[in-house]
């Protein structure tokens, strides 16, 4: 896998805008925001266009991801916020020319589906980060913008950690290690059975989502076992689940609950409770890297990058 050249102070960074429109009054102190960080932003097209949910017209959308890669003068690709649409790129995207071109890529959410493409077809290492247009631009705290910082600017952290008093906690107990994939749970659903699909063999799946009651994270979960990506990965490996609670509790079996029932019998170590997804303070993860997972003894690390 290879690992993309860091951004440093100065570097100029694509903004782009995959999925759903900027909201309004937003683009600014997005761009404020990455230039606060010692970065030149770039607004890209699709930053100020709109089609209902959309950021533009797919073939407008997708001509940003693919120039954002191909212009030498640009050093990084950043998605300014998540959404809907990026998966209806995807037959659109030069991946081919892509793959010569890696750059440090950040983003996550509906994002998800882009950072396994980049990952499984270009072959480099992506980075789940949260976005200008939906955290950076309020202002992050300090874990987040020093997680933040590490991921982009290649300070390299063996060990993935939560933040203090946040402590990591153990479903299945185990230790094992392989190449980090996943993202949005959702995405990850919706990628089955299309070429653009998530490859999970010996890796350690990694996921997220928010807004999803228990019996629809049921429902995907599902979808992802009977297709035998669970059964296929080394571990698994939990992050937030924001705002996935029933509406009504005594009519709903409970998240924990859901996971227990759906992925103990797998066998494989799983580690719960990874600050990262939608969720504050979050840390940035690299995709695409080699893992060990430690689900006994809580710890996650990277072993090469």
């Amino acid at each position: 896998m290879i690992i993309p050249k860091p951004l440093f102070t100065g570097a100029r960074v694509a903004l782009i805008a995959p999925s759903g429109p900027v909201p309004e009054g937003r683009l600014e102190p997005a761009v404020a925001s990455v230039q606060a960080l010692g970065l030149e932003p770039v607004v890209f097209p699709s930053c100020t266009m709109r089609h209902g949910y959309l950021a533009g017209y797919d073939r407008e959308r997708a001509a940003d991801f693919n120039n954002a890669f191909s212009d030498a003068s640009i050093h990084g690709v950043i998605c300014i916020r998540g959404g809907y649409g990026a998966q209806r790129l995807m037959d659109r995207i030069d991946w081919t020319a892509i793959a010569k071109t890696p750059k440090v890529f950040c983003g996550y959410s509906d994002v998800t589906i882009l950072h396994l493409m980049l990952n499984q077809r270009c072959g480099f290492v992506t980075y789940h980060t949260p976005m200008p247009a939906t955290e950076w631009y309020a202002g992050l705290d300090e874990y987040t913008e020093r997680s933040l910082k590490n991921a982009i600017f290649g300070v390299q952290e063996p060990n993935i950690l939560n933040p203090d008093g946040m402590p990591l906690y153990t479903i299945a107990k185990g230790v094992s290690h392989g190449v980090l994939t996943g993202g949005n749970l959702s995405l990850l659903a919706a990628s089955l059975g299309t070429p653009y699909e998530i490859e999970t063999k010996d890796k350690i799946l990694f996921i997220e989502d928010i807004g999803e009651t228990p019996y629809r994270i049921d429902r995907m979960l599902l979808m992802l076992k009977q297709a035998g990506k669970l059964r296929a990965c080394a571990g698994i490996l939990l992050g937030a689940f924001t705002d996935c609670a029933a509406p009504d509790p005594a009519e709903s079996l409970t998240l924990r609950e859901v996971i227990t029932e759906l992925l103990l019998d797998e066998g494989k170590p799983i580690l719960g409770a990874l600050q990262c997804g939608h969720i504050m303070p979050t840390m940035s993860l690299p995709l695409g890297v080699n893992v060990n997972l430690d689900a006994t003894n809580r710890t996650l690390r990277v072993l090469e990058y």
